[in-house]
């Protein structure tokens, strides 16, 4: 199979990309690195030996677009590219709304051009906002909370009413929860740029002496601890959960939503202490007040993942902590260290 990756550099689409390779798919890479390093596709061809189509391009340029798709003709599309800073999209909300909702239009207008019918969307959690039951199931209402959120959840509608429009099109919105860690290889790993956006990311770092320490926002939470809870989901599950949607995709139509999650909740001092296991390092850090806007708590349901998909997570909090640690390890300034 021939699949076409947007924003196959970034964190989970390098992830996804090397297993794609390992599972022995056809790539190609349509990235723009914005936010991500061309240096990631060259360390997935060291570790597979498998070469990588590459076109560098913004999913806004509907000519560079419909190129690389005419050109490479694939029989699927996963589609990472956008951004995804919660906290950035409340002070930039229209450059959201452009990257992910018309970015979004853009590919599914190539596609149509050239054919092919089959995507997998990189959705998030982050659609079904406040939530009114735990754990988070398929059927839970789309409230977002933040223009994230609502960029996701447009992007979704867009795709199923594509689905409904498209004879023999499908769709996968694959809705993830909190992706972590790194491949066992240590090779490739989360590299934020910038300050981080993720809780992960600020443990490691200052694990590693780039940061002094960590702040945890909100201590009297109603968990077990008083700080906040998240579903956290291994990056090598989440890039298997990619392959199992296109394994189902080959012989169905219409548009379907999956939880991509392991169905258990890790709080903040849950993971730092995890963190430190796996380190034998403290990790310095205070509580501070809550930001606006935070949940107390949300985790997945995994039902349908098990039932359409045959997928559920391998890896638990240990395995996140200590392949995040190797890669930090080894690679403390991230790509940039070559």
């Amino acid at each position: 199979m021939r699949v076409f990756v947007t924003g196959g550099a970034g964190f989970i689409g390098s992830h996804t990309v090397l297993a794609l390779l390992r599972a022995r798919y056809e790539v190609h890479v349509f990235d723009s690195f914005a936010n991500s390093s061309p240096r990631a596709l060259r360390r997935v061809r060291e570790l597979t030996g498998a070469p990588i189509g590459m076109t560098e391009g913004d999913v806004l340029d509907q000519k560079a677009l419909n190129a690389a798709i005419a050109a490479f003709r694939p029989d699927a599309v996963i589609h990472f590219a956008g951004l995804k800073a919660v906290g950035e999209s409340e002070e930039k909300p229209l450059d959201y709304f452009t990257v992910n909702v018309q970015g979004t239009v853009n590919l599914l207008r190539a596609m149509d051009r050239s054919g092919c019918k089959t995507i997998v969307f990189s959705s998030s959690a982050t659609v079904y906002g406040e939530p009114v039951y735990l754990p988070f199931d398929e059927a839970h209402q789309i409230a977002p909370m933040n223009p994230y959120g609502r960029t996701k959840a447009f992007a979704e509608g867009v795709i199923g009413d594509w689905c409904r429009a498209t004879e023999g099109a499908s769709g996968l919105l694959l809705r993830y929860f909190n992706p972590v860690g790194a491949d066992e290889s240590g090779r490739i790993g989360e590299d934020p740029a910038g300050r981080p956006n993720n809780l992960m990311p600020f443990i490691a770092q200052v694990a590693v002496g780039r940061r002094q320490a960590l702040r945890v926002f909100g201590g009297d939470y109603p968990t077990r601890d008083g700080t906040g809870e998240r579903d956290y989901i291994h990056v090598s599950d989440l890039a298997r959960a990619h392959l199992a949607a296109l394994e189902y995709s080959v012989d169905s139509t219409g548009c379907e939503a999956v939880n991509v999650g392991t169905g258990q909740g890790v709080t903040v001092m849950e993971l730092i202490r995890a963190f430190e296991a796996a380190t034998g390092r403290e990790i310095p850090h205070r509580i501070v007040e809550r930001r606006p806007g935070d949940l107390a708590s949300y985790y997945s349901s995994t039902e349908r993942a098990k039932s359409l998909l045959n997928w559920e997570a391998r890896f638990g909090i240990d395995d996140m902590c200590a392949t995040t640690w190797k890669w930090q390890s080894e690679n403390p300034n991230g790509y940039r260290d070559g």
